[in-house]
């Protein structure tokens, strides 16, 4: 079976995160999601990129998922979920292909 590249995986957690959220109306189910994904991404980091970058990757993931909430105050929800998604994905994607 193919493996799911970790930029994709990080991209889809942030928006599938905020998706369920906003449309289940439950905000921990949402987290699930989220943090499903942030694992499945850091597994894959680390195999990847090994243990030191995959922790960074992972903090990056954190930090993306937080700085969402602000970022939505002022452009929008969807427009911030994209954007953080995004710049993660742009992340992970320039940090394992320089070390995978």
């Amino acid at each position: 079976m193919p493996r799911i590249p970790a930029p994709v995986i990080a991209a889809t957690g942030l928006v599938g995160g905020y998706a369920v959220a906003r449309w289940t109306k439950k905000r921990p189910l949402g987290g699930v999601v989220l943090a499903a994904a942030g694992g499945m991404a850091a597994r894959e980091w680390g195999q990847v990129v090994g243990g030191k970058a995959a922790v960074g990757l992972t903090a990056a993931y954190v930090a993306a998922f937080a700085g969402a909430h602000p970022l939505a105050k002022k452009v929008g929800a969807w427009p911030a979920v994209f954007g953080v998604a995004g710049v993660m994905a742009g992340t992970s994607w320039v940090v394992t292909r320089a070390k995978g």
